[in-house]
């Protein structure tokens, strides 16, 4: 299978995508519990994408692989926590944790985890 997101190209993935899980409970005026737990994967995300040994990272401690296993086990979570933090009856919400599993899993599935595009390999 072609695997066409680099890591620089999952790079400016994460950190949109932590923008986006930052900015979204407020747009859409989720409940309390979704709010928190988007606090918490846009932080995680974050903090996961500045140490990740991948081009946009600010100290490249976590070999990319582990960054790519640590994603697909959020992703595995994701469709859960609805329904565990009490706001599955929320559409928005649920419906958020829904797209963004899709979007984890499908990234996590189109990147090339051994594909090196930074100078320092």
């Amino acid at each position: 299978m072609n695997k066409p997101i680099s890591p620089f190209a999952h790079g400016v993935i994460d950190y949109a995508t932590s923008a986006a899980v930052a900015l979204a409970p407020r747009a859409m005026n989720f409940p309390a519990p979704a709010r928190k737990l988007c606090d918490s994967l846009a932080v995680s995300y974050t903090g996961l994408s500045a140490v990740t040994d991948y081009p946009l990272s600010v100290k490249r401690v976590a070999p990319f692989k582990v960054h790519g296993a640590l994603e697909l086990a959020i992703g595995a979570a994701l469709p859960a926590m609805p329904f565990l933090l009490g706001f599955a009856q929320h559409r928005a919400a649920r419906n958020f944790f829904f797209g963004l599993t899709a979007l984890t899993v499908g990234v996590a599935l189109l990147t090339d985890w051994s594909k090196r595009d930074h100078p320092n390999q």
